[in-house]
């Protein structure tokens, strides 16, 4: 078995309320063990077999976004990690976890040409507040606090053409779910 974390884009956000209850219970229904919901933004760890290829994963992102438009009514878009993962990522993080003026986040995507592209246009945007640095399958963004909603850089990241391919969490909210 696998541990796998599923990112969520968009819920509880712009009028997509999932309750974490309901959002348990499909991942139970569609037969994952130790289902847990982290926070009530869209974050699920769940135990699942392994697959041996890209394209089985490809089958189970697929299959979880298609359940979640089905029995939620929207367009679902997830990122699909293993546990392991995203604590290569969380580990990996390059600037300063804590301090008063900045929050860290990291932008997590499921198509790297994606992220390539979003990295580039962050960087000819981001001030000096901002700081980025790209990694495997994620970029690391240390955001102003306070503007981690409205900076150019938070305004790029939330354009419809990342959507289906990207979300960002807060480097808090990943150690949680390493923990879940």
């Amino acid at each position: 078995m696998t541990r796998w974390v599923a990112l969520l884009r968009g819920v509880n956000v712009g009028g997509i309320t999932i309750k974490s209850a309901d959002l348990r219970a499909l991942f139970g229904e569609l037969g994952f063990g130790a289902v847990a919901t982290v926070l009530a933004s869209g974050n699920v760890v769940f135990d699942a077999s392994a697959p041996p290829t890209a394209d089985d994963r490809d089958v189970l992102k697929r299959t979880i976004e298609q359940a979640l438009s089905e029995r939620f009514g929207y367009e679902a878009w997830i990122v699909l990690l293993t546990q392991d993962e995203l604590a290569s990522r969380a580990g990996d993080y390059p600037f300063s976890r804590q301090d008063d003026e900045h929050h860290p986040y990291l932008v997590f995507g499921s198509d790297e040409a994606v992220l390539d592209e979003l990295y580039a246009s962050a960087q000819a945007l981001r001030s000096e507040r901002d700081a980025l640095a790209r990694g495997s399958g994620v970029i690391y963004w240390r955001a102003p606090k306070g503007g981690s909603t409205d900076t150019p850089v938070a305004k790029l990241v939330a354009k419809a053409r990342y959507r289906s391919t990207t979300t960002n969490r807060n480097l808090r909210t990943v150690e949680k779910l390493l923990k879940a």
